[in-house]
């Protein structure tokens, strides 16, 4: 290996090789400022912890709302099946079967039990009634099987209104006889 002494220029070309990184890099830097490619990955980036937090509560929502609808669904199964079948000891067991087997719904139950009652219809209920009696309309009381379905439903995410957990229910009234 030779070793070779400092010649008058080199040390201004290495100056000089030096200030054009320098400068360079200070170019880039000034550009950096001024440059418009990254900023809507910013925003982006910026505004997804936003819609996220929008986004999941509303399909946590519709998820509740979609296993209330099956849970009426059921409710009105149940009635169905009871309007279908005479009233005996067996049908407060077999309407909770049908309820239980309308839905996919794992912990769907027909609770509380279906029970039958003589009543009157009155606007938008029934009123209780002796079997038998006449109605203030004028009709007999008629005969009717009220089904209810619940269904526990653990929303995603914790809110403080709703809790861990909650109950929903559906209630169906039919008049068998």
């Amino acid at each position: 290996m030779t070793m070779t002494s400092a010649q008058p220029g080199d040390f201004s070309r290495c100056s000089y090789i030096l200030g054009g990184t320098l400068r360079h890099v200070a170019s880039t830097l000034s550009g950096l400022t001024r440059a418009k490619g990254g900023t809507a990955a910013v925003e982006f980036a910026l505004a997804v912890p936003v819609l996220l937090g929008l986004l999941v509560p509303v399909v946590d929502l519709g998820i509740a709302f979609s296993q209330q609808i099956q849970v009426q669904q059921a409710a009105q199964a149940g009635a169905q099946y009871a309007a279908g079948h005479p009233w005996n000891t067996n049908s407060s067991t077999k309407i909770a079967d049908a309820v239980t087997a309308a839905s996919t719904q794992p912990g769907i139950a027909a609770t509380p039990a279906p029970s039958q009652m003589c009543g009157c219809p009155t606007s938008g209920a029934v009123a209780a009634a002796s079997c038998g009696s006449t109605c203030a309309n004028g009709n007999i009381a008629g005969y009717y099987v009220t089904v209810n379905a619940q269904l526990p439903y653990a929303p995603q995410l914790p809110y403080s209104l709703l809790g861990q957990s909650v109950t929903l229910t559906a209630q169906s009234t039919v008049r068998i006889r």
